[in-house]
């Protein structure tokens, strides 16, 4: 009666883990996460219980990355900027113009040059369960209309602290301003911040968009995430539980790029119909010039040659 008691007890008290993501409940990347918690529960027959703890609510993601590196974090989903002070090859995922769409990002990420960000990001402590898409960025702007790359000198732009976003902006003749990602709508508000650049999911979840109508669409990047779990965790995972995680961060990373394509189609038809203005890029060469220095610099640097050069092979 004891020994059943004692598994009845260990039954009822599965190993609580923390996940952490920056964006709001019902967004593409917490429903897939989400979806990753339960089915990693299904396949450990309800040893582990994750709990989601989705709008940033633990802290922004500097301090997420510091708090997975400790311990206090189990689970994340980062995008490449702080991930690429591990390693810096990923910064390659950042720059302008890279990628012509997800699909084109997708066949790198999901072949040979993701195992390679996967291998030496787990070198670095974090363990690569799926790659998310981020989506195509595009600029938008409070009382400035945006109709050429002209129009974008001058501004004040919002951008990720990163060292290729920041200048990618000074490129364009702006001046970038680095600011959490909570804080942007409070930029615009308060006239730190004349634009910001984001997806267009993004643009309209965050209420961005009742105060930067203008919006530029140029795609100028489309860059991925990453799901992922701290090195600390996986090594305490038997083989059995190992694969239990990695399938369920493959068919989460299915769920999210299915979501995030009806996102984007809803994001575009909500924001316009409340008075959102969209200006499609016709010729992104003018952009594509004006990054020159920026892929330059890229390319002599031995430790993202090898991957832009991969990149753009192909």
């Amino acid at each position: 009666m004891a020994l059943l008691c004692a598994e009845a007890s260990h039954a009822q008290a599965p190993m609580r883990l923390r996940a952490w993501n920056i964006h709001p409940d019902g967004y593409p990347v917490t429903e897939a996460m989400k979806g990753f918690a339960a089915q990693v529960a299904r396949a450990t027959q309800g040893r582990y219980q994750i709990d989601v703890f989705s709008n940033a609510t633990l802290g922004d993601q500097p301090k997420a990355v510091q708090m997975l590196k400790r311990g206090e974090l189990d689970i994340a989903e980062f995008s490449p900027a702080p991930l690429s002070d591990a390693v810096p090859g990923i910064k390659v995922l950042n720059l302008p113009f890279l990628f012509t769409d997800s699909a084109h990002m997708f066949r790198h990420l999901d072949g040979a040059l993701g195992q390679r960000f996967a291998a030496n990001l787990q070198s670095a402590g974090f363990v690569v369960l799926g790659w998310y898409d981020g989506g195509g960025r595009s600029f938008y702007c409070a009382n400035r209309a945006l109709a050429s790359i002209r129009d974008l000198a001058g501004a004040s732009i919002r951008v990720q602290q990163s060292e290729v976003f920041m200048e990618m902006i000074r490129l364009l003749d702006a001046k970038p301003v680095a600011l959490p990602f909570k804080e942007v709508l409070g930029g615009f508000q308060q006239g730190a911040i004349d634009c910001a650049e984001n997806n267009m999911p993004s643009y309209e979840s965050t209420g961005h968009f009742k105060v930067a109508k203008s919006v530029y669409m140029t795609n100028h990047v489309i860059s991925p995430e990453a799901l992922v779990v701290s090195s600390t965790l996986w090594a305490r995972l038997s083989p059995e539980d190992r694969k239990a995680f990695s399938d369920a961060g493959a068919q989460s990373a299915l769920l999210m790029r299915e979501l995030w394509n009806k996102r984007v189609a809803q994001a575009l038809e909500s924001t316009a119909k409340q008075g959102a203005q969209f200006v499609r890029v016709k010729d992104v060469s003018p952009f594509v010039r004006r990054m020159a220095p920026l892929y330059s610099k890229y390319m002599a640097d031995p430790t993202t040659r090898e991957e832009l050069l991969t990149i753009i092979s192909k």
